[in-house]
C-alpha cells in the first residue's frame, strides 16, 4: 500500500503508515481526520470516537516535541478498550452508570502517546471485562468481522474487530482469562498476551487485578512487537509491575511444542478439521509435537470462575454494585455476585491449590519449548451464546483461563480459514518472560500460512529483517560443521542459539577443506587477492553461553570478525593462514555443503 488512494488506509500496518509519512509526504493531520470521518457512530465496535478537535489536540502536543516525526509511532492511530483510561475521555467499562471522565492517561496509553501514537477512540467490551463472547454490553453485541451471525469474542471485542477490519493497525485490550486471545483467534489477527507485569495496568479498571494484563491486537507480529517495546517497562505506580532480570530464551530451529491429547471440540467439526490441518503445517516448519496431559491446566482453569477469584472481580466494583447492581448486565452481575459464596479461608485454600497446580504445569512445560493449543475449541453463533451464555462462554476459555493463573506468556496467531470461512487461530504459551521467543516463532509461522491480514484483502508481509541480535546475544556466522544438519550444529542447539538466516560472506574470502580434521572442517581465510562470496549461516548465541562455545573450538580455528556481502560485520569462524598449507581450496564450490555433497558422488 502506498500514499492515500481514494482516501483509503484500510489494512495498513505500522510500517506502511510510517513509510507514507516519512517517504511519501503523507500529512498526519490529513490522514487521521480523513480516517475519523469514515468511522460510524452506530458501529457496535466503538463506544466513543474522538472528535476532530481531539485529534488536532493530540497532534499539537506532538508538534511541540523536537523531531516528532522520528518517533517510533508518529501519527499511528490506535483504539483503546473502554476499561483503560484516556485523559479527558469517558471510561465506561461498558456500563453507562459507571462512567467517569479520566483525569489522566493509563500508563500504557501515556507511553504510546509519548511515542507519537494517536488515540482514535474507545472500544466496546463485555461489561467489566467479564466474558469471552463480546455480547455482554448495553452498547450492543460486537459481530464477528467475517460473519455477523457469529461472535467476535471478548471481552476485548471492539478492540479486536477494529484491527481486523483494518481501521487501525493496532489496539489495546485487556486479558485476564483470554480476552486478548479469543477475539484475536475469531478475527484472524495477532493477540499478544504479555507476561504479567511486563506492561503497567495503572489506569485500568480491574477485573482481577492480580491477574490482569494489558494486551495488544495487531495485524502482524512485527507490529505487536513494535508496540510492546514502547509499552514495556517498570511502573512504580503499579503494585504488580515487574522487572525482567532474565536474558531472553529463544526456541531452537526445531522447537518442541506440547499439544493437548484428544481435544473436546464441543461439536464444532470445522474447528477440529482446522486444528488437524494446522498440526500438519506446523510440523512441516520443523516443529516436533509432543502430546501431554492437560489435566492440571483444566483444573487450574476451573478456579478462575469456579473459585474465589470471582471475589477479586467483586472487590474491583464492590462500592459501585451496592447502589447500581440493577444497572449491570444480568449475566455479569450473576457471575460477580457469586463472590458472597467464598470466605477468606476459601481464598487462601484456592491460592495454595493454584500454586501447586502452577508448579505441576511448569514441570510439564519444562520438557517442551512451549504449549501449542487451539485459541478456542469452538466458534459459536450469537444465537448459541444467547441460548446458554454461561456454558458457551466457559467452553471458549478451555485453553485460555489457566494461563495468567500459571504466570505464563502467550501469543495468539492466525492459523487458517475453516471450511465455513471463519478464522481459526492457535495460541503459543510459554513460561513468564519468554515473550520474545513466542514472537520470533510467531513471525515465522504467520508468514508461512499465506493468509490475508485480518478481514482485509491485504497480504501478510514478510517479517522485518532482524538486523541486530537481541539484547544478551552474540550474532555468529558459521561456515562448516556447525551449519544446520551438520555434525556440530548440536553445540549451538545445546546453548539455545537461534537460527537467524542463511546469507553470504563478503567477496574477499576463500574456503579450504582442512586435512586431518574429525569431523571434516573448513577454514575460511580473508584474502587480499581474488576471493568469493561464501555461504554462511547466522546464529544468535546467548552471551552467557558464548564462552563455553568458543572453548570447544580447536586450533587452527578461532572466532574473529567476519564481513558479510551486505556490509554487516558479525563474529564468525576464522582460520590461521598457515593451516591452509596442504588444504584443498574449495572456494569455487561456494560453500561447505556443496563440498560435502561432492564427496558423496
Amino acid at each position: 500500500m502506498t500514499l492515500l488512494q481514494n482516501n483509503e488506509t484500510t489494512g495498513w500496518t505500522i510500517t506502511e503508515w510510517l513509510n507514507a509519512y516519512r517517504s511519501e509526504g503523507l500529512q498526519a493531520r490529513d490522514a487521521l481526520l480523513n480516517l475519523r470521518a469514515q468511522l460510524k457512530a452506530d458501529d457496535a465496535a466503538w463506544i466513543y470516537i474522538v472528535s476532530a478537535a481531539e485529534i488536532e489536540a493530540q497532534l499539537n502536543a506532538l508538534a511541540s516535541l523536537d523531531d516528532a516525526t522520528s518517533l517510533p509511532l508518529y501519527g499511528i492511530p490506535f483504539a483503546v478498550k473502554d476499561n483503560i483510561d484516556v485523559a479527558g475521555m469517558p471510561t465506561t467499562a461498558a456500563c453507562p452508570a459507571f462512567t467517569y471522565i479520566a483525569e489522566a492517561d493509563a500508563t500504557s496509553v501515556a507511553r504510546l502517546k509519548q511515542a507519537g501514537a494517536i488515540v482514535l477512540g474507545k472500544t466496546n467490551l463485555d461489561q467489566f471485562a467479564t466474558g469471552l463472547v463480546g455480547t455482554r454490553s448495553p452498547y450492543g453485541a460486537v459481530p464477528n468481522s467475517f460473519n455477523a451471525d457469529y461472535v467476535s469474542g471478548g471481552s476485548s471485542s471492539g478492540s479486536a474487530t477494529t484491527v481486523a477490519r483494518g481501521l487501525v493497525p493496532f489496539s489495546l485490550g485487556t486479558d485476564t482469562a483470554g480476552s486478548g486471545r479469543v477475539p484475536a483467534g475469531f478475527n484472524n489477527i495477532v493477540g499478544l498476551k504479555p507476561t504479567k507485569g511486563r506492561f503497567s495496568t495503572s489506569g485500568v479498571v480491574p477485573a482481577c487485578r492480580s491477574l490482569d494484563c494489558v494486551s495488544i491486537f495487531s495485524l502482524t507480529v512485527d507490529d505487536a512487537e513494535t508496540v510492546a517495546k514502547v509499552m514495556e517497562g517498570f511502573d512504580a505506580t503499579d503494585g504488580y509491575s515487574r522487572i525482567n532480570h532474565s536474558t531472553p530464551i529463544y526456541f531452537s530451529a526445531k522447537p518442541r511444542f506440547g499439544i493437548p491429547a484428544s481435544p473436546n471440540w464441543f461439536g464444532d467439526t470445522h474447528a477440529e478439521a482446522a486444528w488437524l490441518e494446522t498440526l500438519e503445517n506446523i510440523s512441516a516448519l520443523g516443529a516436533e509435537l509432543i502430546t501431554i496431559d492437560f489435566t492440571p491446566m483444566f483444573n487450574l482453569a476451573q478456579l478462575l470462575y469456579g473459585g474465589p477469584w470471582v471475589a477479586e472481580r467483586h472487590a474491583a466494583i464492590k462500592d459501585f454494585m451496592q447502589d447500581h447492581a440493577a444497572d449491570m448486565n444480568d449475566v455479569v452481575r450473576g457471575i460477580i455476585e457469586k463472590a458472597v459464596n467464598f470466605s477468606a479461608t476459601d481464598a487462601y485454600r484456592a491460592e495454595y491449590q493454584r500454586a501447586d497446580l502452577a508448579r505441576e504445569i511448569q514441570t510439564l512445560m519444562s520438557g517442551v519449548d512451549a504449549l501449542l493449543v487451539p485459541t478456542s475449541p469452538r466458534h459459536p453463533t450469537l444465537n448459541e451464546v444467547a441460548a446458554d451464555p454461561v456454558t458457551v462462554n466457559s467452553q471458549l476459555g478451555t485453553y485460555t483461563n489457566f494461563v495468567n493463573l500459571a504466570d505464563c506468556s502467550a501469543l495468539a496467531l492466525p492459523a487458517t480459514l475453516r471450511a465455513d470461512g471463519l478464522p481459526f487461530g492457535i495460541t503459543l504459551i510459554a513460561p513468564a518472560w519468554q515473550d520474545a521467543a513466542l514472537a520470533a516463532f510467531g513471525k515465522k509461522w504467520h508468514s508461512s500460512v499465506n493468509l490475508k491480514l485480518g478481514a482485509t484483502q491485504q497480504p501478510t508481509p514478510a517479517p522485518q529483517t532482524n538486523t541486530n541480535p537481541p539484547a544478551g546475544y552474540v550474532r555468529l556466522a558459521v561456515v562448516g560443521a556447525h551449519l544446520t544438519g551438520m555434525p556440530l550444529n548440536v553445540q549451538l542447539q545445546e546453548r539455545n542459539a537461534i537460527f537467524v538466516e542463511s546469507t553470504y560472506s563478503a567477496s574477499n574470502y576463500r574456503l579450504f577443506a582442512l586435512p586431518n580434521t574429525t569431523p571434516p572442517k573448513p577454514g575460511l581465510i580473508r584474502t587480499e587477492s581474488t576471493g568469493a562470496e561464501i555461504i554462511v549461516e547466522l546464529w544468535d548465541v546467548p552471551l552467557q553461553h558464548f564462552g563455553s562455545f568458543v572453548a570447544l573450538i580447536p586450533a587452527p580455528l578461532g572466532i574473529g570478525t567476519l564481513s558479510l556481502h551486505d556490509g554487516r560485520e558479525v563474529k564468525g569462524f576464522i582460520c590461521e593462514g598457515a593451516a591452509v598449507n596442504g588444504a584443498t581450496d574449495i572456494t569455487h564450490l561456494g560453500g561447505w555443503r556443496a563440498y560435502i555433497k561432492s564427496l558423496q558422488k
